[in-house]
C-alpha cells in the first residue's frame, strides 16, 4: 500500500510539473526567494520531519494575520490565493514520495503542540495530506471566530484529536476514498459551504465528545442565521431583477412606439424579435450588476444611487451602439430609438427606486404628529452639519426626535427653509422658542472656544437640555451619526479640532511592524496604542509598571476586533536586564518611549527618581534599541524642555540629548516630540477642578496669570505618529499647541458649565506657585530656531547645542555620570547644571522632602 502511495505521488508530481513551475515562477517574481517554505512537523512514531510548502509569507508588507499557533504571518495576495486553493501544499507530494506522509491521515502538527499521550495514534499511522481535520478546518479563522471560549484554538485542537482518533479507529479503503472525494469537493466550495460541510462531516459516532457536540450545535445555530439572511437577500434580489426586467421591456416597447410616431414599429416585424429582446435584456441586466444596482436597498436611494443608474444606462447603451454600428444584430433599430430608450430607462429605473424611498419615508414611517413621545429638537447651526442631522432625523424616526427648525447667526439664512424646516433667526433668540422644543442640538463643530461658550450659556439660560455633535472629521469621513451626540465637556470649551494626517506614510512605518510602547498605561501611551491599532501593526509590546493601567488597557484592546498580537508586560524601564530580555524576545522595529515622571513639584522633592526614570531609563531603551537595530525610536518629550527651570524639564531635555547623541547608529533613527499639557490626562488639573466643584469648593489656582498650552491626548498621539513618519534621525519635533489659555478662565467656564457662578456659589482661591513652577514673565524663552515640516502643526526645533557637545554629554551619561549620590539634591542639581547648558533652576532653596528619614523611635 505504501509503495502504491509513493508511486501515485511520483506520477502526480510529474503530471503537475508544469503547474508547479508556473507557481514557482510567479512566487519568485512576486515574493522573491525562497520559493519553498520548510517547517518541522511530527510524524509516525514521533519522528520529526520537514514539511514542504510553497512560501506564502512575506518578510514585510502584505496582510498580517495570526496563525492558530500565535505566529505572525504577513501574507501577500498571491499567498492568500495559494492558501485558499491549497496549491501551496502541492510540494507535500515530496513528503509522500520520501515516506514521511501518506495521502489520507491525521494532519501533522508542529512539535510544540505534540505530546505522546494525546497524539498516541501517531504510533500506528503516518500523518496525511488530507483528512477530517484538513477538510473541516479549511477555513479555520472563520470557525475560530464562532467559538466562544477563552482559548478557542484549544477547543479546535481537542476536536482535531477526536477526529484523528476517530479516523484511526475507522480506517478503511472506503473511508479513505470518501475523504479523497470530499477533499476535491471542498476545494470548489465557497467559504460558507465549508461550515455546512463541517456540520455534515461531524455526524460521526463520537457522542462521548460532549465538548465537540456543543461547538457543532453553536456553529449550526450561527449558520442557520446566515442561511436565513442569504435566503432573504436572495429573494429580495430576485424581486428587484424581475422589476428591472419589466422596466427594460416597457422602456424598449414604449421607445419603439415613440420612435415610430405611435404606429406599429418596424422592429416588431422581426422574426427573431424574442431573441433580440433577450440580448438587450442580458446587456442591460449585466450593466446594472456591474454598477452594483443590486447591492443597495431601495428605501435608502440617494444621489449616489442615481449616479450609478446613469452609469449603468450609459454603459449598456454604449454596448448596444457598438453592436448597432458593427453588425446586423440590431437591424431594425435606429439611433433615435436607442437614445429614447436610454432616456426612458433612466427615468423609469430612477423613479421606481425613488418611489420606494418616498413610500418608506413618508407613508410607512409613522407621522411625527401621531407619536406623542417623539422629542422636539431645535438645531443650532444651519450649515452642512445641521442639514445632515435634520435629514437624518426626518428619514429615521427610530431616533425619536423631530426637528422643528434652525437657529443660525448668518443673517442671510434667516427665513430660509432647509428640508421644509425654517431658519428662525439668531442663536441668541433661543429662549423665544422655549415652549416649542424639548432639546437643543448644537451642530457647530467648527465654532471657536468663545463662540461655543456663548452658545452653551444661551442653552443653559433656556433651561432645556442640550447636546453637541462630534468633530468635523466625522462629518467629512461620512461616519457621523446621531450616536455621536454627547453631553458638553471641557474639551468642547477648549475647542480642539481633529488634525489631518498623511495616513499613507504613517501606514508605511506602522503597518505590519512590531511596535514597543514604554509607558503604555499612561494617558499618552494608551492613546498611542489606540492610534497604532488603526494601522494594524503585527505586534504591540506594552510596557508599564502600573498593573491596573496595564490590565485596563489590555481589556480595552482585546474587546476590539483586531488581528494585532498583544503582549502586555509589567516591568520598569529602569531594569536593563528585564528590558534586554524583552528586546531579545520580541525584536521591536518601532519604539515609542512615553514612560517618564512629569509632576514638577514631586520631582523637585525627589530628583533622584526623575534621574533614574527620565534619564537612566531612557538610556536603557536607547542602548537596547541601537543593539537590536530598531528602525525608529520616538521619545515623548515636553515643551518645557525648551527652557528647563526645574528637575522635570531638565531631565527631559537630557533625555532628548541622549537620543540625539545615539543617532550615529547606522540603522536606528532617534527623534523626540515636544508638546504641552494634555487636557484629558488621568490626573490633570481638570479632574482636580471637577472634584473641587463637586465638593462645593474652593477651587484652588496657583496664580491669576498662570496659563498653559493644552492639547487632547488623541490629537497629540496622532501628531506623534505623523512626526515619526517625518523623522530621519536627530530631530526634535515641536507640536503647535495653539494659544495659551489661562487656568482661571477654564476654571470659571467649568464652574458655569456646572450651573453655578464662580466666586458666589464656588469660591476661587489663589495658593501661589509650588517648587519648580513659574508664571508668565518670570522666565525668558530661548526661542530656538525652527523649521517647517510637511504638516502645519509640526515643526523641527534646532537647539543651540553642537553635535560635539551632544556626544560629549551623551557619553558622560553612558559612563555613569548620573548616579544618585546618596540622594543629595544639591549634588544632583549641580551635575544636571553641568550636563544641561540651558538649565537654570528657578528656585535653589532647599525643598522639604515629602518623606523624611525615620526617627530612632520609629525605627525601633
Amino acid at each position: 500500500m505504501e509503495i502504491t502511495s509513493r508511486l501515485t505521488a511520483l506520477f502526480l508530481l510529474i503530471a503537475l510539473l508544469p503547474l508547479l513551475m508556473i507557481i514557482a515562477l510567479v512566487s519568485l517574481i512576486i515574493q522573491g526567494l525562497p520559493i519553498i517554505f520548510i517547517q518541522p512537523r511530527v510524524g509516525k512514531n514521533f519522528k520529526k520531519f520537514n514539511i514542504y510548502k510553497f512560501r506564502t509569507i512575506k518578510n514585510k508588507g502584505g496582510d498580517t494575520i495570526i496563525s492558530h499557533s500565535g505566529d505572525l504571518l504577513q501574507v501577500s495576495k498571491w499567498g492568500k490565493f495559494l492558501r485558499k486553493t491549497k496549491l501551496d501544499e502541492l510540494p507535500q507530494l515530496l513528503n509522500v514520495i520520501k515516506g514521511d506522509m501518506r495521502f489520507i491521515g491525521p494532519r501533522p502538527e508542529i512539535p510544540k503542540y505534540v505530546n505522546r499521550k494525546t497524539f498516541s495514534f501517531l504510533k500506528k499511522i503516518k500523518p496525511g495530506l488530507s483528512g477530517y481535520s484538513s477538510i473541516i478546518f479549511r477555513n479555520e479563522s472563520d470557525i475560530l471566530s464562532m467559538i466562544e471560549s477563552d482559548d478557542p484554538y484549544q477547543e479546535i485542537l481537542n476536536i482535531k484529536l477526536a477526529l484523528d482518533n476517530y479516523y484511526v479507529t475507522k480506517k478503511s479503503f472506503s473511508q479513505d476514498f470518501k475523504l479523497v472525494v470530499l477533499t476535491i469537493f471542498s476545494l470548489f466550495t465557497p467559504k460558507r459551504m465549508g461550515h455546512y460541510l463541517f456540520i455534515k462531516l461531524l455526524k460521526i459516532e463520537s457522542n462521548e465528545e460532549s465538548n465537540l457536540n456543543k461547538i457543532v450545535d453553536n456553529i449550526r445555530m450561527k449558520m442557520a442565521k446566515y442561511k436565513e439572511v442569504d435566503k432573504n437577500n436572495g429573494r429580495n434580489r430576485r424581486v428587484i431583477i424581475l422589476l428591472d426586467m419589466i422596466i427594460i421591456f416597457s422602456s424598449l416597447v414604449l421607445s419603439s412606439f415613440v420612435g415610430s410616431n405611435f404606429t406599429t414599429p418596424i422592429l416588431f416585424y422581426r422574426p427573431d424579435l424574442n431573441y433580440l429582446f433577450v440580448i438587450i435584456l442580458g446587456i442591460k441586466l449585466s450593466a446594472n450588476y456591474i454598477c452594483n444596482l443590486y447591492q443597495g436597498m431601495w428605501r435608502y436611494t440617494s444621489i449616489t444611487d442615481i449616479f450609478q443608474i446613469l452609469k449603468a444606462s450609459f454603459l449598456s447603451t454604449f454596448i448596444i451602439l457598438i453592436f448597432f454600428l458593427t453588425s446586423n444584430l440590431f437591424k431594425g433599430l435606429s439611433l433615435e430609438l436607442i437614445f429614447i430608450d436610454l432616456t426612458l430607462s433612466i427615468l423609469f429605473t430612477s423613479s421606481t427606486r425613488l418611489s420606494i424611498r418616498l413610500i418608506y419615508s413618508h407613508l410607512l414611517n409613522p407621522s411625527p404628529y401621531r407619536i406623542n413621545f417623539r422629542k422636539r429638537v431645535i438645531l443650532i447651526g444651519a450649515g452642512k452639519t445641521g442639514e445632515f442631522i435634520c435629514r437624518e432625523l426626518l428619514n429615521n424616526p427610530k431616533h425619536l426626535m423631530y426637528p422643528i427648525g434652525f437657529l443660525d447667526d448668518n443673517h442671510n439664512l434667516k427665513g430660509k427653509f432647509i428640508h421644509s424646516r425654517k431658519v428662525f433667526g439668531k442663536i441668541s433668540n433661543l429662549t423665544d422658542y422655549h415652549e416649542n422644543y424639548d432639546e437643543a442640538l448644537i451642530c457647530c463643530p467648527n465654532a471657536q472656544r468663545k463662540e461655543l461658550f456663548n452658545i452653551f450659556e444661551t442653552c443653559k439660560d433656556s433651561g432645556k437640555p442640550f447636546r453637541i455633535l462630534p468633530s468635523p472629521k466625522d462629518i467629512l469621513s461620512g461616519s457621523l451619526n446621531l450616536d455621536g451626540l454627547k453631553e458638553v465637556s471641557i474639551l468642547d470649551l477648549i475647542g480642539k479640532n481633529e488634525v489631518s494626517l498623511d495616513e499613507e506614510i504613517i501606514n508605511e512605518y506602522i503597518h505590519g511592524k512590531r511596535i514597543l510602547i514604554a509607558g503604555a498605561g499612561g494617558t499618552i501611551g494608551s492613546e498611542l496604542v489606540r492610534q497604532c491599532l488603526k494601522y494594524e501593526p503585527a505586534l504591540l509590546v506594552l510596557i508599564d509598571k502600573h498593573e491596573n493601567s496595564l490590565m485596563k488597557l489590555e481589556r480595552e484592546v482585546l474587546s476590539q476586533e483586531t488581528n494585532v498580537l498583544l503582549k502586555p508586560i509589567l516591568s520598569n524601564i529602569r531594569d536593563f536586564d528585564i528590558l534586554s530580555k524583552i528586546y531579545s524576545n520580541y525584536e521591536p522595529q518601532i519604539v515609542f518611549h512615553a514612560a517618564s515622571y512629569k509632576y514638577v513639584s514631586i520631582q523637585e522633592a525627589f530628583p533622584w527618581e526623575a534621574l533614574e526614570t527620565n534619564i537612566n531609563g531612557t538610556s536603557n531603551l536607547v542602548k537596547l534599541s541601537s543593539q537590536h537595530n530598531v528602525e525608529k525610536f520616538i521619545l515623548i518629550s515636553t515643551d518645557k524642555a525648551e527652557r528647563p527651570i526645574n528637575i522635570m524639564s531638565a531631565t527631559k531635555r537630557l533625555a532628548e540629548v541622549i537620543c540625539q547623541g545615539a543617532n550615529y547608529s547606522p540603522i536606528t533613527r532617534f527623534m523626540a516630540v515636544r508638546f504641552g499639557n494634555l487636557i484629558d490626562s488621568k490626573s490633570s488639573f481638570i479632574s482636580v477642578l471637577k472634584e473641587q466643584i463637586d465638593s462645593g469648593g474652593p477651587v484652588t489656582i496657583t496664580d491669576p496669570e498662570m496659563e498653559r498650552h493644552f492639547m487632547s491626548s488623541k490629537e497629540a498621539a496622532q501628531l506623534i505618529l505623523q512626526s515619526g513618519a517625518f523623522g530621519n534621525g536627530g530631530e526634535i519635533f515641536s507640536l503647535d499647541m495653539g494659544s495659551p489659555i489661562k487656568i482661571l478662565d477654564i476654571a470659571n467656564e467649568l464652574i458655569k458649565l456646572s450651573g453655578m457662578q464662580p466666586g458666589t456659589d464656588i469660591p476661587v482661591s489663589f495658593i501661589g506657585t509650588r517648587a519648580g513652577e513659574s508664571i508668565p514673565g518670570e522666565t525668558k524663552l530661548l526661542n530656538n530656531p525652527q523649521s517647517k515640516t510637511g504638516h502645519k502643526k509640526i515643526s523641527v526645533v534646532h537647539p543651540n547645542l553642537s553635535d560635539v557637545k551632544i556626544k560629549e554629554i551623551a557619553n558622560r551619561i553612558i559612563d555613569g555620570a548620573l548616579i544618585p549620590h546618596e540622594y543629595d539634591r544639591n549634588i544632583l542639581r549641580s551635575i544636571l547644571t553641568s550636563l544641561v547648558p540651558e538649565y537654570e533652576p528657578l528656585k535653589k532653596d532647599e525643598v522639604e522632602p515629602l518623606i523624611l528619614k525615620a526617627s530612632p523611635k520609629a525605627q525601633a
